[in-house]
């Protein structure tokens, strides 16, 4: 089992910038792939980032160039660095995790690859 609890969600203006964190508990973080989705209301959960377990990193076309994954192995905590954000970033973020080698990291933007999931937080980017 893996426990993930993520934080740093909030209300700020349009251009600004924070940083999510998503901290793993349980089984040997390093090994497993996570990765960054969001949820607004009444739309469908829809992937951010993702980090391999050897810091391969993939991104939705959306929000590449902008956010920027990366992950602690020792503090077991993988991070979604947000600048510029945009309104329409607005959403519910949830970090999920699974063991994605090799082919199977072809699979990272996808909701259902994914065996563990944390709760979430909300980030609310005003214009």
């Amino acid at each position: 089992q893996v426990q993930l609890i993520e934080s740093g969600g909030g209300l700020v203006q349009a251009g600004d910038s924070l940083r999510l964190s998503c901290a793993a508990s349980g089984r040997t973080f390093s090994s497993f792939a996570v990765g960054w989705f969001r949820q607004a209301p009444g739309k469908e959960r829809e992937f951010v980032a993702a980090s391999s377990w050897n810091r391969q990193t993939f991104y939705a076309d959306s929000v590449k160039d902008r956010f920027t994954i990366s992950r602690d192995n020792a503090e077991n905590t993988v991070y979604l660095q947000m600048n510029s954000l945009k309104p329409e970033d607005t959403a519910g973020y949830y970090c999920a995790a699974a063991l994605l080698a090799g082919v199977e990291w072809g699979k990272a933007p996808e909701v259902r690859a994914y065996d563990y999931w944390g709760q979430g937080t909300q980030v609310t980017v005003s214009s």
